[in-house]
């Protein structure tokens, strides 16, 4: 296997929506094993040790699920269904576990299941810039770029502040599929910002270094990764904070335009609390004569990104803004 081959396996990883909804269960599941693979020399893992962090991974970063039974062991879809030309899964006694097996961690725990990549792609991923070409493809494909630090943190896969010359590397390499992907529309950030007056649409932080704002950022409400346009009703000025938090689902909004908080947020100083407050508040218009958030854009962050369910005994005021 060569280095082009194990990333165009991993560039068409199957994703078949649950419910409706995207999942990115395989992607985070090879994330998480590539991460083990940089501290450890290897992907080998047993089922019962992976079921616990990859599951947590997925609820962390995937739609939220609301069965407690169902959030602790999400692990297992991936598991058994992840592409057998990179995943090599085997029961206790040696066997192969066939494509069509149960999803449910109970039987894959009682068999001994565990698995590893092939050792053709753990080959490939001894090179450095290939593992971190396939990090960063399988970030940038399936997430969107707020979410690049979390996840590398959570998978073991975290940056230093300054790119390694194998990292650099890296992001040469895919930089030509990802423009291909993404083709993003100039000038498009400058453009959210102005209509938002250089403010964040959530709590109106407004700082600037002179005359250059700082810890601004121009957000897709609908992932640019998952088809979300580069245009205004798809857009929102967010401070850096913010902008993370919407994107993980801490944040979402209602069809009235109006902020919500996740009922998964907890916080215990004052500072963290003060996103507790933004709860039920208008989200800013943008100016005069800019489009607003598209309802569709909104529904699909509520869907797909928002972790549900709304917190008890706070519902959100309905009506528009100001």
């Amino acid at each position: 296997m060569t280095r082009e081959e194990l990333l165009a396996l991993l560039g068409g990883l199957r994703r078949a929506p649950v419910g409706g909804r995207r999942a990115p269960h395989k992607p985070l599941l090879v994330l998480w094993l590539l991460g083990r693979f940089a501290a450890h020399g290897t992907t080998a893992v047993g089922y019962a040790d992976a079921e616990e962090p990859v599951s947590r991974i997925i609820n962390d970063f995937g739609p939220v699920v609301k069965s407690p039974s169902l959030a602790r062991q999400r692990a297992a879809m991936p598991f058994v269904h992840l592409e057998r030309e990179l995943w090599d899964p085997r029961d206790a006694d040696g066997r192969p576990i066939p494509p069509e097996a149960p999803e449910r961690g109970a039987w894959l725990r009682e068999r001994g299941a565990h698995g590893r990549l092939r050792p053709e792609a753990e080959a490939v991923l001894a090179d450095p810039v290939a593992l971190a070409a396939a990090v960063q493809l399988l970030i940038d494909q399936h997430f969107t770029p707020a979410l690049e630090m979390p996840l590398r943190e959570a998978t073991g896969l975290d940056l230093t502040t300054s790119l390694t010359p194998a990292e650099a590397a890296a992001r040469h390499l895919v930089s030509t599929t990802r423009q291909a992907r993404q083709r993003r529309t100039a000038g498009f950030a400058e453009q959210v910002l102005r209509a938002y007056a250089y403010a964040c649409a959530m709590c109106g932080f407004d700082g600037a270094l002179g005359r250059n704002p700082v810890g601004l950022e121009a957000a897709h409400i609908k992932w640019h990764s998952q088809g979300g346009p580069d245009d205004l009703p798809n857009a929102l000025a967010l401070c850096a904070l913010h902008h993370t938090l919407f994107d993980l689902g801490v944040l979402g909004l209602t069809d009235e335009r109006r902020i919500r908080v996740s009922a998964h947020y907890v916080a215990r100083s004052s500072a963290g609390r003060a996103v507790d407050e933004l709860h039920g508040r208008p989200l800013a218009e943008p100016r005069p004569g800019v489009p607003a958030p598209s309802s569709a854009m909104i529904g699909w962050h509520s869907a797909q990104v928002y972790k549900h369910p709304a917190r008890s005994g706070r519902s959100v005021p309905c009506g528009g803004g100001g």
